[in-house]
């Protein structure tokens, strides 16, 4: 009844000028119903198959690991670094030389360091949508700079089934416990992973992790969202089916150029040749060798294999394919293919544009925001409290010392001295900072700065000298006037603002 008085309404509006097209039920959208269930509803559904063919394809199809690999470098790079705001110069140094002291043990599993965890992280959202660390304090005798490291865990960890209310009266929605007010309070994860056979334990026993103990790094897209989802879903299809076709087109070549005969007789009973065998499944063959004249029988003929050709079409539906896919990954089409022929300087230029500032967006939103400052503000606390930092004052002015910026890898353009000419051009202009360009460029401008102070009295004291060195003036009354011998910039160079 409901539906029947619904198709009536959108009958009506949809009679009148200026209505909704998109919300018609006439014949081209009579098949076109989506689901109304929300996000979460959707994940619980499909979520886990949808991980699993991600992952599928990462493992067997060089176009989705080609992507995943472009996405990580792009975003972390050589790592998204820390840069300490605190103003006494002595106590920042010694801050950023026990985190990179650190850096190097944070991993629990000791495979990498804290910026190759940044690296699997990013990894981990593109594939499942989500990931999670653990922070695992340690004790003093082991001998960390920090007693403190991060465990990463899977997204198949925590199940999307388990959802229950407590006896406490807190409720536990796709493994996550939130309290009476929405607050998370715990994860609740499996203790193996529900796929590794290597690792003994129960099946489906599970652990309650306090919420302050777990960083979970999520891009959500809808409000309200609990768990992540994998960027592969709108491409996951297309990819599948194209590397169907590829294999199929493979298979045709590999066919083709294999010189195959095929005689016809009327009289199957008899031997075409005395070179004529039987194969164990009753088929009867021939061995053809290079140059030799084979004598039929009489109304026997030999036809030759001729597969179908594909033509001129397979290249521009190969590349129509992966635009597609490309356009559902957020990767440009060079990156996720490695094609640059159909690439100019140009056009390159702009789809780096547009990937860079989805790619800057990610970095601050997500990475950065959930997880970096997360665990600055951890390692903080572990240090001060262990007697690792000496911090007079800590606990009244946690804010202030914990505020810290994070600088990302400089992005890299195909011509660097163009970029660099203008970049000197800004600072000249009062456009930037000295700061902020080198903060761009991924590092502290205190320390570039002390580097440098450090090179030139070492330049000094060794007799060092590196660079252009303006020659003494005979004159002193003629310091500061140019040379009248030497001719005036031309036009162009004056329009340009570019120094020689």
């Amino acid at each position: 009844m409901l539906a029947s008085i619904r198709r009536r309404i959108g009958a009506f509006i949809g009679g009148f000028n200026g209505g909704f097209e998109a919300g018609m039920g006439n014949r081209r959208l009579r098949a076109f119903q989506p689901s109304r269930a929300h996000l979460n509803t959707l994940i619980a559904a499909a979520g886990p198959d949808i991980t699993a063919r991600a992952r599928h394809l990462i493992r067997n199809n060089g176009y989705a690991a080609n992507a995943i690999e472009s996405w990580a470098g792009n975003v972390v790079g050589a790592g998204i670094k820390p840069s300490s705001l605190i103003g006494d110069a002595e106590l920042k140094a010694r801050v950023q030389a026990l985190w990179l002291a650190w850096t190097d043990e944070s991993d629990a599993e000791g495979f990498t360091d804290f910026y190759g965890l940044q690296r699997r992280a990013v990894r981990e959202v593109f594939i499942a949508g989500e990931v999670f660390f653990r922070f695992r304090p340690r004790r003093p005798e082991d001998g960390l700079a920090v007693p403190l490291q991060l465990q990463m865990v899977s997204a198949e960890m925590l199940p999307l089934s388990r959802t229950e209310t407590l006896p406490s009266g807190n409720v536990v929605r796709q493994g996550i416990e939130f309290d009476r007010i929405g607050r998370r309070v715990a994860y609740h994860f499996l203790r193996r992973h529900p796929g590794d056979v290597t690792d003994p334990g129960l099946v489906g026993e599970t652990v309650r992790v306090p919420a302050s103990e777990i960083v979970h790094v999520i891009d959500p897209v809808d409000a309200g969202q609990l768990r992540g989802v994998s960027r592969f879903a709108p491409a996951i299809v297309k990819l599948f089916l194209l590397d169907q076709y590829d294999d199929a087109e493979l298979d045709r070549k590999k066919v083709a150029a294999m010189y195959a005969l095929f005689v016809t007789t009327p009289a199957p009973g008899e031997p075409f040749d005395m070179a004529e065998e039987t194969e164990p499944d009753g088929e009867r063959t021939m061995d053809v060798q290079p140059g030799q004249v084979v004598m039929l029988e009489p109304g026997e003929e030999i036809q030759t294999s001729a597969p179908a050709d594909v033509g001129g079409s397979y290249e521009p539906f190969q590349y129509r394919t992966l635009l597609q896919v490309s356009a559902a990954l957020g990767v440009p089409y060079a990156y996720l293919s490695n094609d640059m022929l159909k690439a100019n300087y140009s056009n390159s230029r702009l789809a780096l544009l547009e990937f860079r500032r989805r790619v800057e967006a990610w970095q601050h939103s997500v990475l950065v925001f959930q997880l970096c400052r997360a665990v600055w503000r951890r390692w903080m606390d572990s240090g001060v409290l262990s007697g690792a930092l000496d911090i007079p004052g800590y606990d009244r002015r946690r804010a202030e010392y914990l505020a810290c910026s994070w600088l990302p890898p400089r992005w890299e353009w195909v011509d660097p001295l163009k970029d660099a000419r203008a970049e000197i051009e800004q600072i000249d202009a009062g456009l930037k900072s000295r700061t902020q360009a080198i903060a761009e460029r991924g590092f502290d401008a205190e320390q570039v700065d002390a580097d440098i102070a450090a090179d030139k009295a070492r330049e000094r004291s060794l007799g060092l000298v590196f660079g252009k060195v303006e020659p003494p003036s005979s004159d002193p009354s003629q310091e500061g006037i140019e040379d009248s011998a030497e001719p005036p910039p031309s036009s162009s160079d004056q329009s340009s603002g570019i120094r020689s």
